[in-house]
């Protein structure tokens, strides 16, 4: 019989939004999902959860051991990489704490592997393994990938799902504005109806 945490991740995760698989900072910021009918789902929920999605993007070995306090600072971090994506899409200054969290993931671990020595093989470099440095060195990624991501040319194309309830952000191209075809499909079916009512 499967565990509720492993069917929760088996979870089915909507396509990615444009600009998702270049950029793992905006897969992240859309880990959390707002679904009509006020439900959410969010791909980060449980430790077990967290180090799937992570392994997922080659951020993690499968067996990390992620504990809860390892998902919390993922999902922290979520939240202050969406509040600047959504400062930058709306052209609003930016929150200085979400700054400061994501200057504090970048600069949390070393910036070069380190020297380590086998007694059979002699010395060789690489970076630390316990958990909280594979957890450190994932969140120095996607904190570094959204400093790129706001401070590149793709910056201007940054937006929100233009698809209520969706929270979900994209890169837009050309004029679309919703994050999947099923949002759009949504979108579309909103106005209609919103056509059809006030014609009647």
């Amino acid at each position: 019989m499967r565990s509720m945490e492993e069917s929760l991740i088996e979870q089915p995760a909507p396509p990615p939004a444009q600009g998702e698989e270049e950029h793992p900072s905006l897969a992240l910021v859309n880990s959390a999902i707002a679904l009509p009918g006020g439900r959410t789902v969010d791909f980060l929920g449980t430790p077990a959860q967290a180090n799937h999605w992570l392994t997922q993007r080659g951020l993690a070995p499968v067996d990390a051991g992620m504990r809860e306090m390892c998902a919390t600072q993922l999902r922290s971090l979520r939240e202050q990489i969406r509040s600047l994506f959504a400062s930058r899409a709306e052209g609003l200054p930016a929150h200085p704490a979400a700054l400061t969290a994501v200057n504090d993931a970048m600069t949390r671990v070393p910036t070069a592997p380190l020297l380590r020595w086998d007694d059979k093989t002699g010395p060789y470099r690489t970076a630390p393994h316990p958990t909280t440095a594979i957890v450190d060195l994932a969140l120095a990624t996607l904190a570094a990938d959204a400093a790129d991501l706001l401070t590149s040319p793709d910056a201007d194309r940054l937006t929100a799902c233009g698809s209520p309830p969706c929270t979900r952000y994209l890169l837009r191209h050309g004029r679309r504005q919703w994050c999947s075809t099923r949002c759009g499909d949504r979108a579309r079916a909103a106005r209609a109806y919103a056509r059809r009512s006030g014609s009647g």
